[in-house]
């Protein structure tokens, strides 16, 4: 392989390990909010005590989640090491709501880091962050689309 070509086919081999994580991260964490939301309507005191647990998990996930997005994938915009600009545009487009929903989401962990809320809380908390989680993901595709895309264009 050329020296040229070389870290050409490094740099997408790295974009596509960072989507991969992010993509598996997600996926790991919707399960378990699929779990949790099995285990809906929460009436009663006891109903948190009996997803405890689950809820943790949940949190460490939603969590990690975060992180791998925010700490490799933003990191790489933010460190200028993607070069192409047409997703360089996306990232710069979404970079504010993803932001925001970020915090939701530190927000929402913090709070239920100590299962000390009231089961109602815990219903129209987990239906918020489900549609904020949405925004999300429908956010973080843009720009898996636009590496696609520009991944694309780059081998044709």
């Amino acid at each position: 392989m050329s020296a040229e070509i070389k870290p050409f086919v490094e740099r997408r081999t790295q974009s596509r390990d960072l989507i991969h994580k992010l993509v598996d991260a997600r996926t790991n964490m919707l399960s378990l909010y699929g779990k949790l939301a099995e285990n809906h309507p929460f009436q009663k005191e006891e109903d948190l005590k009996n997803i405890g647990t689950l809820l943790q998990n949940f949190c460490n996930s939603l969590i990690d989640y975060t992180a791998e997005a925010h700490f490799h994938l933003y990191k790489h915009f933010a460190d200028n090491s993607e070069r192409r600009q047409s997703v360089k545009d996306v990232a710069e487009q979404i970079y504010s709501r993803i932001t925001e929903i970020t915090q939701t989401i530190v927000d929402f962990n913090d709070k239920y880091t100590q299962v000390t809320t009231s089961p109602e809380a815990l219903e129209q908390d987990l239906s918020k962050l489900g549609e904020i989680l949405a925004d999300r993901i429908e956010l973080e595709d843009q720009l898996i689309n636009a590496f696609s895309d520009s991944n694309s264009a780059a081998t044709a």
